[in-house]
C-alpha cells in the first residue's frame, strides 16, 4: 500500500477514535419521559457523530488490513468480522440516536396514561440496542486478536501491539463472562476507552509509518 494511503487509514483511525470518544463523553443519561424530551437535541447530536464516525474507522481498519495481509487472509477476515461489527454498532446509534427521540417526540404533552403505554416499545428499543452492542463487543473480540496473530506473524508493527490488543479482549470477554454490564452506559465507555486506546495506537503508527518491530 501506498505511504500516502496508509497516512490517510492512519488519520481516519485517529479522527475517527477522537469522535468515539466524544460521544461517549457527551453521551446523556437515561431518564424519566420527560428528560429525555428535554435533551433529544443532545442526544440526536451525540449519536450523530457516532455514525459519522463509522465509515472513517472502516476506512482505517482496511488500511490496517492492507498491511498486515500476507497470503493466510488472517487480517481481511480480521476486517470482515469488525466490518459486521460496525454496521452492528451504526444500528445501534441509530436506533438510540435517532429512533428513539423522533419517536418520543410524537408523544410531547401526551398525558400519563399514553406515556406509560408506550414505555413497552422504549424497551424494546433498548433491548434491539443493547443486541446491536454485543454483536459489536463481540465482533471486536474476534476481529483485534486475528489482527494481532497477523502481526505477531508479519512484524509489520511493533509486537507489543499485538499483545495489547490480545490483553485487552481478554479482560473484555473476563468481564462479559463474571457479568458485568458491559453494555451498560458506564460498562460501554469503559470498553469503548480500551478500543479507543489500542485503535489510536494503530492509528498513530500508520499515520507516522513506524513498522518496525
Amino acid at each position: 500500500m501506498k505511504n500516502q494511503e496508509e497516512k490517510n487509514a492512519g488519520l481516519s483511525l485517529l479522527m475517527g477514535s477522537v469522535m468515539m470518544v466524544v460521544t461517549i463523553g457527551l453521551h446523556p443519561t437515561s431518564g424519566s419521559f420527560e428528560h429525555l424530551l428535554k435533551i433529544t437535541s443532545l442526544i440526536i447530536g451525540t449519536h450523530s457523530i457516532a455514525i459519522a464516525a463509522v465509515p472513517l474507522i472502516a476506512f482505517g481498519f482496511w488500511g490496517l488490513t492492507k498491511r498486515l495481509t500476507d497470503g493466510s487472509g488472517l487480517s481481511i477476515l480480521a476486517f470482515i468480522v469488525m466490518f459486521f461489527g460496525l454496521v452492528a454498532v451504526m444500528c445501534a446509534a441509530a436506533l438510540n440516536g435517532l429512533v428513539l427521540p423522533l419517536f418520543i417526540k410524537n408523544y410531547q404533552g401526551s398525558t400519563p396514561e399514553v406515556i406509560e403505554s408506550i414505555k413497552l416499545t422504549l424497551h424494546y428499543n433498548s433491548a434491539l440496542n443493547h443486541a446491536f452492542d454485543f454483536i459489536f463487543i463481540g465482533a471486536a473480540c474476534v476481529a483485534i486478536p486475528l489482527w494481532s496473530v497477523a502481526i505477531i506473524k508479519t512484524k509489520a508493527l511493533p509486537q507489543w501491539v499485538a499483545y495489547f490488543g490480545i490483553l485487552f479482549c481478554v479482560a473484555t470477554i473476563v468481564l462479559m463472562s463474571i457479568g458485568f454490564g458491559l453494555v451498560d452506559l458506564n460498562g460501554f465507555r469503559i470498553f469503548i476507552f480500551g478500543l479507543v486506546a489500542w485503535v489510536l495506537t494503530i492509528g498513530f503508527l500508520l499515520f507516522n509509518g513506524r513498522f518496525n518491530a
